[in-house]
């Protein structure tokens, strides 16, 4: 496996470690549907939240959540749309990014509440 996709399966795991002990459970991860896919989905009392995890080991090009574009924002609100009906959730939800940055043996998380909707 190419060391990017190495590095993405850590900061998913990072992030779905961090969720867990802020009070979340993880309820998928990689959930597909057609084209797209959510990194984590994650509930908290009644709220249900599709986190995009974006991970990098450097910031040289910027910060991993300014690469969560419009176009992949608009992928995991319909990937989203089709988990709520297939599971029929009535109560409300959130779209987070979790931003990931491993620089060695340094773990960076910063996790942004309702990054887009």
């Amino acid at each position: 496996m190419a060391q990017h996709n190495e590095t993405g399966k850590q900061g998913e795991a990072e992030a779905a470690r961090y969720l867990r002990e802020n009070g979340y459970q993880i309820l998928t991860t990689n959930y597909r549907h057609q084209h797209a896919e959510i990194d984590i989905i994650a509930q908290k009392a009644k709220l249900l939240i599709f986190v995009e995890v974006k991970t990098r080991t450097n910031v040289s090009f910027g910060n991993p959540e300014e690469f969560v574009n419009y176009t992949k924002a608009k992928l995991v609100m319909r990937t989203a749309e089709h988990y709520i009906f297939a599971h029929n959730w009535q109560h409300d939800v959130r779209f987070d990014i979790v931003s990931v940055i491993i620089n060695n043996n340094e773990i960076r998380i910063k996790h942004i509440e309702d990054a887009f909707c």
